[in-house]
């Protein structure tokens, strides 16, 4: 039984998916999986470490997008095995679904894609849990259907991700009532925290973000009750290749981890889950 689904059947701790948007480096990603590592374990929370091994829906054709999956595959693998965590990436295409569950601990669907059928099902039979993000363009209650399809595929552990809503051009909004909304539907749900404050397409052939609203939300989900949280995160956003002004500079993480910790252990003193 891996570490993974320990959690899954105990969630004695809240679930914390992070790290850089997409594999820059292997150094890079070691360095960030065992801060990251370290970090959660000082506060708490059940680290799995998330990059991506190409980023396919870039805004820009000549936008960074990784490795590739040979290579990426092999670098994931590499951490999970240095670093001693579970791994995460997502997956694009229905090919990808079995060479990346032989690495990766969880397989993620993007949000773009949560209702492609065949994605989600090619990913459930491969026996991994899966973590679905919700489309921005999607309301939460109709996230069932994505977490029918999953489960009819094979998967009998499927996370649901919030990541805003589209509000307009270029910007999101989130909306706190779709965590309870979702988690209603009989899945742990996630709140991405950084994700939530992107502006797509707002950075001239490349996303924008604003991560100064990533800590406020943050803090807001969980008193929301939500099971985990995502983010990016990274050494020196201003200098990463992909999604560097929503990400989260490493250094201000484990402040962030200790306040979210204290609200969590606010909820479970008066018995809210």
């Amino acid at each position: 039984m891996s570490d993974l689904k320990v959690w899954w059947e105990a969630r004695e701790a809240p679930l914390l998916i992070a790290g850089p948007c997409v594999l820059e480096s292997l150094d890079l990603a070691l360095e960030v999986a065992e801060f990251m590592r370290e970090a959660a374990r000082r506060e708490g929370f059940f680290y799995v470490f998330k990059s991506s091994f190409d980023k396919a829906n870039r805004t820009s054709l000549g936008s960074f997008r990784g490795p590739g999956l040979e290579k990426g595959l092999t670098w994931l693998a590499e951490i999970k095995e240095r670093v001693g965590v579970p791994v995460t990436t997502d997956i694009h295409e229905t090919y990808q679904a079995e060479p990346v569950a032989e690495v990766a601990d969880l397989l993620q669907i993007p949000a773009f894609l949560c209702r492609q059928t065949d994605l989600i099902l090619a990913a459930a039979r491969t026996g991994k849990p899966l973590n679905i993000k919700k489309g921005q363009f999607m309301a939460p209650w109709d996230m069932r259907y994505a977490l029918e399809k999953a489960r009819a595929g094979g998967a009998e552990e499927v996370l649901l991700t919030e990541r805003g809503t589209t509000f307009g051009y270029r910007n999101l909004v989130v909306d706190m009532r779709s965590l309870v909304i979702m988690r209603s539907l009989g899945a742990p749900v996630i709140f991405d925290v950084t994700h939530s404050v992107q502006l797509p397409g707002g950075g001239e052939g490349a996303s924008g973000g604003d991560r100064r609203f990533a800590f406020p939300l943050a803090r807001a989900a969980v008193a929301c009750g939500v099971d985990g949280l995502f983010m990016e995160v990274h050494p020196d956003p201003d200098r990463a290749l992909c999604d560097g002004p929503n990400s989260l500079p490493l250094s201000e993480v484990p402040a962030i981890l200790r306040v979210l910790k204290d609200l969590y252990g606010v909820l479970a003193h008066h018995g809210i889950s």
